[in-house]
């Protein structure tokens, strides 16, 4: 765990992250919410500030004020324990709160935050909330660069969000099949610095001996499935993602355009040509499986990618895996509202590991599992295979 005084930086760090993040938006930007996935950026901002008001500054400064009586109902996001909240769905039809309120939320509660960390010495349940807060954060902020993306990706001006984001980084390096013994091997996080509850519980898995590739599948080899009919073959896919690709009309990555027979891609930087070389990207689980299903391969597993992560470069997609988000063996949830931030979604999601372009500086680490629904895409997914 970090000290009170590393704490204190981090924090400093993240709250300013976040707002830099935000500084290339107009005001009209911060409060659309094109679908139920997609958060108002001002309502990421107020969230992440709440969670410290809430699980923080009520619990641990003498007599703290809270900024506003409704914060908690409007920026609750899924604490059922906390209260009641605006649903999911709704966060994009309050123009109010403002943007410039947000803002005032956020420079009370960071003050408060301060003042609390620099005039006493908080025990270690303190700090630890105070650095899931922080990490929390960067989270959101992730959520706030794809979110931006979708909100502007789906605007048919495709405006540019900034020059300086670069997303498409290229896998300058020959494909080699990287081989993995046969074996039983250490499963978990082991170090004492900081990660989830998910992660926890250090175990042996026994794994077959197995290939994996170390480079993602790139969008010119992405195109070869397309141009070989892979999204009208019935043989490759699950039945739910068959009826997904059909009901949909999917028929491409999304943010993928098809322009006078040439394939663009909408990008931060805005529309540009397709480049080839580059990781896939903003990929479902049902398209990396039949991908990987034409050709006669298949994901790898998470234990499979987690043994085998040091023998590869991996941080500029999230990466599906071929396992569902289940318990470690002995997890156990943390008490109260924060046993809410992970054990109750291991149901019907797959597992990602790695991290990607918008991930937060010292964020990620080869244990992260992150998880998604198997159709999402507006994530900076991507996939590699395994043989």
């Amino acid at each position: 765990m970090l000290s009170q005084q590393e704490l204190i930086t981090l924090f400093k760090e993240t709250r300013k992250d976040s707002e830099s993040i935000c500084s290339f938006l107009e005001t009209e930007d911060y409060v659309v919410q094109p679908i139920v996935d997609v958060s108002p950026p001002k309502w990421h901002l107020g969230h992440t500030t709440w969670f410290f008001e809430e699980f923080v500054l009520k619990k641990y400064a003498d007599s703290h004020k809270l900024f506003d009586d409704n914060t908690a109902y409007v920026f609750n996001s899924y604490y059922e324990s906390v209260g009641d909240k605006v649903i999911r769905t709704n966060r994009g039809n309050l123009s109010r709160p403002t943007v410039a309120w947000i803002y005032d939320f956020r420079k009370y509660v960071t003050s408060a935050m301060l003042e609390l960390m620099d005039s006493k010495e908080l025990d270690k349940e303190a700090l630890g909330v105070i650095e899931i807060g922080c990490h929390h954060e960067k989270q959101h902020q992730e959520l706030l660069y794809t979110d931006i993306k979708y909100i502007l990706g789906n605007n048919p001006l495709f405006p540019k969000y900034n020059d300086q984001f670069i997303e498409n980084p290229i896998q300058n390096f020959k494909r080699e099949w990287v081989r993995v013994e046969e074996g039983v091997y250490e499963i978990g996080h082991k170090s004492d610095d900081f990660c989830y509850d998910n992660e926890k519980g250090v175990h042996k898995a026994y794994l077959c001996d197995f290939e994996i590739s170390n480079k993602l599948v790139t969008n010119a080899e992405f195109i070869e499935f397309i141009e070989a009919g892979g999204y009208k073959d019935v043989m490759l896919w699950h039945a739910e993602a068959w009826d997904w690709v059909n009901e949909n009309n999917i028929n491409s990555p999304f943010y993928w355009h098809n322009i006078d027979g040439e394939w663009n891609q909408y990008t931060l930087n805005g529309l540009i040509k397709l480049l080839p070389d580059a990781p896939v990207t903003h990929i479902s689980y049902y398209e990396a499986f039949a991908y990987a299903q034409w050709k006669g391969m298949r994901l790898p597993t998470e234990e499979e990618w987690e043994t085998a992560q040091q023998y590869f470069e991996w941080g500029s997609r999230w990466e599906w895996t071929e396992s569902a988000y289940s318990p470690y063996p002995n997890y156990t949830k943390p008490e109260g509202a924060l046993g809410e931030y992970n054990g109750k979604f291991m149901v019907n999601q797959k597992v990602l590991r790695g991290g990607s372009v918008a991930t937060s500086a010292n964020h990620t680490r080869h244990t992260y599992r992150n998880f998604f629904h198997p159709q999402l895409r507006w994530q900076f997914t991507g996939f590699r295979l395994v043989k």
